[in-house]
Formats: C-alpha cells, sequence, structure tokens
C-alpha cells in the first residue's frame, strides 16, 4: 500500500513564501510523475506543477517565476516552494504521484493541505 503525506501549508502574508512536501511510503519500487494540485473555494481543481522523475518541470501559466517543484528521488519526497505568494493562491494543495509498487503502477493522493494568503 502507498501513501502520500503531505506538510508544510499554513497561512502567509502576501508576499511571503511556504515550502509544501509530500513523502510517499510503502512499497514502491519506482515513481514516475510527481504533480501538486489545488483547488480554491468555488473553483475546479488545477494542475499546478509537474515533475518527471528525469526531473523535467511544467507550471500553470499563473505561477511561473514564483513556485518551483522539485524532488528527492532517494526520499520518494516532492516539494513545492511557493515564492512571491499571492491571495489567489489560496487554494487546498494535493500532491499526486504516479507509483510502481506491490500492487503494480498506481495514481496516489495526499489528504490535502490549506494554503491561506492574507492580503
Amino acid at each position: 500500500q502507498v501513501q502520500l503525506v503531505e506538510s508544510g501549508g499554513g497561512l502567509v502574508q502576501a508576499g511571503g513564501s511556504l515550502r509544501l512536501s509530500c513523502a510517499a511510503s510503502g512499497s514502491i519500487f519506482s515513481i514516475n510523475y510527481m504533480a501538486w494540485y489545488r483547488q480554491a473555494p468555488g473553483k475546479q481543481r488545477e494542475l499546478v506543477a509537474t515533475i518527471t522523475s528525469a526531473g523535467n518541470t511544467n507550471y500553470v501559466d499563473s505561477v511561473k517565476g514564483r513556485f518551483t517543484i522539485s524532488r528527492d528521488n532517494a526520499k520518494n519526497t516532492v516539494y513545492l516552494q511557493m515564492n512571491s505568494l499571492k491571495p489567489e493562491d489560496t487554494a487546498v494543495y494535493w500532491c499526486n504521484a504516479y507509483v510502481r509498487s506491490t500492487a503494480g503502477w498506481g495514481s496516489y493522493w495526499g489528504q490535502g493541505t490549506q494554503v491561506t494568503v492574507s492580503s
């Protein structure tokens, strides 16, 4: 069984920074794709950033230049460094990973962490 556990959310003033972490555990052989999603109140969930096992990254336009996704393959952990935060970044953030485990390949989600940016 694979679990993703997130940490690092919280309340921050506009212009501040937060770092989210998401650690995968369980009977993991490898992790391919890792990503961060978010959902703001009254809005649809959106893909924020992705990173492949080779380290290739992509970002939604609204966070380019402010957010950085990275991963530590030895620790099965993905990070999201969020700088210059804006009130519109307020949302619940989830990590997602495509994992090969003893159960085969599967997509797994973290429990979600709240990020609130005050103006």
